[in-house]
């Protein structure tokens, strides 16, 4: 029995509020800003100083931190927001990610990848209304 058959299925969309609109997430602006924070803040960076969990841990709570400020800044209401920062060794491994998600029309998600010969790094921000 698939999900559909069983009675699985989305809830109708809610058209209570359709007088007022919903407010818009600018994704384009987030990104461009994820890309030149990551690029500025891990340029100059090398696995061997960043290894260190305590420094790690420094690194990814500040890249975060600011990621998320700069999703208030852009859209202060309407949206909750969570910020996904991974940095890893780079030897030389591919990789793949995929995110899958129910979204409304209003939700965003923008992703960013920095890669030195050191390093690599993901940044994902999602902004749900």
């Amino acid at each position: 029995m698939d999900a559909l058959s069983s009675g699985l299925r989305s809830p109708p969309l809610s058209r209570s509020n359709a007088a007022s609109p919903r407010p818009k997430f600018d994704g384009g602006l987030l990104k461009t800003y994820m890309k030149m924070l990551l690029s500025t803040t891990l340029q100059s960076k090398a696995w061997a100083e960043v290894k260190d969990r305590e420094k790690l841990k420094a690194i990814t709570k500040e890249l975060g931190e600011r990621v998320k400020e700069r999703m208030v800044e852009i859209q202060p209401r309407g949206f909750k927001y969570v910020v996904l920062i991974q940095i890893h060794e780079n030897l030389g491994q591919g990789g793949r990610a995929d995110i899958v998600c129910h979204w409304e029309d209003n939700d965003v998600v923008a992703q960013e990848m920095y890669a030195n010969d050191s390093l690599i790094a993901v940044c994902i921000g999602l902004a749900v209304a």
